[in-house]
Parts: C-alpha cells; structure tokens; sequence
C-alpha cells in the first residue's frame, strides 16, 4: 500500500493509496491546490478551509459533469456518423450488385 502527502492551502494530508498510484494522487493533489488557491483569491470574505474545499469540489464536479456531457455527444455524434456511413456504404453495394444482377438477367435474356 502506497503512501502520499499532498498539499493543500499549507496543510499537508497524508493519504494511502494503491501502489504505484503515488504520482497519481500526488498530481491530483496539485490540482486541488490550484483550485483551492484561485478559488481563494477570488472570494472576497474569508472562507474557512472545510468550506473552500467543498467549494472546490463543487467546482471539480461541475468540470466532471461537462466533461461527461462532452463525451456523450460526441458519442452520440460519432454513432450517427458511422451509422449514416454504414448505410451509405450498404446503399451502394447494394445498387452496385443490383446493377450486376441486371447485367446478368441481360445477358441470359440474350441467349
């Protein structure tokens, strides 16, 4: 079991984690404090740590909930693009093989 001390507005926490998973956590750690740091200079009273944090995380969720957002439309935008492919795709052959199956029945009709 791994082990990181992150860094947040000075306080440090000392958090366990999956071996291996340490520059992980110790990246998100960054981030939070980054967070916390801008949030805390654009608030102009005083906030109390346990509140800004929690306002961080309302900030984090809130990009997590874009996020998500994005990648669903893209997906569903991506879905519709290769379903509009695979039918122009299917059209096609099967005009194309039409076109084989009229140039047969000719050419039996000619004999």
């Amino acid at each position: 079991m791994g082990q990181v001390a992150i860094t947040i507005r000075g306080r440090q926490y000392s958090i366990a984690c999956d071996d291996g998973q340490e520059a992980h956590l110790a990246r998100l750690g960054r981030y939070l404090d980054q967070r916390a740091e801008q949030l805390a200079s654009s608030t102009e009273a005083s906030v109390g740590d346990a509140l800004l944090l929690v306002m961080v995380a309302l900030v984090v969720a809130d990009e997590l909930t874009d996020t998500v957002a994005e990648v669903e439309s893209l997906r569903a935008a991506s879905g519709k693009d290769a379903k509009e492919k695979a039918d122009a795709e299917t059209t096609g052959a099967l005009k194309a093989l039409a076109k084989r199956i009229e140039r047969i029945a000719a050419d039996l009709e000619g004999t």
